[in-house]
């Protein structure tokens, strides 16, 4: 199981997709990677810092989206006043 997490002032927004069924052809969860890849570009594009998370393995930073990572952690532009 896949999951994008956008941090945001709300905490962070989640989305999840099943890569066992992404390698079946399921509709749905094609669709969940499709939408977890244009969030991620769209982030990107805002200057968020994307990372790859799992557990017990080191924190990884990335510039492309990876639908086998078990989590993808965006964490948006600080900005300083």
């Amino acid at each position: 199981m896949g999951m994008l997490r956008v941090m945001s002032r709300r905490g962070d927004d989640r989305l999840a997709w099943d890569e066992q069924k992404i390698q079946a052809g399921d509709h749905e969860a094609l669709a969940a990677v499709r939408e977890a890849e244009r969030i991620f570009e769209q982030e990107r594009s805002k200057g968020a810092t994307a990372f790859r998370v799992a557990d017990g393995k080191p924190i990884q930073r990335i510039d492309k989206f990876d639908a086998t990572a078990e989590q993808i952690v965006l964490v948006p532009r600080v900005v300083g006043g």
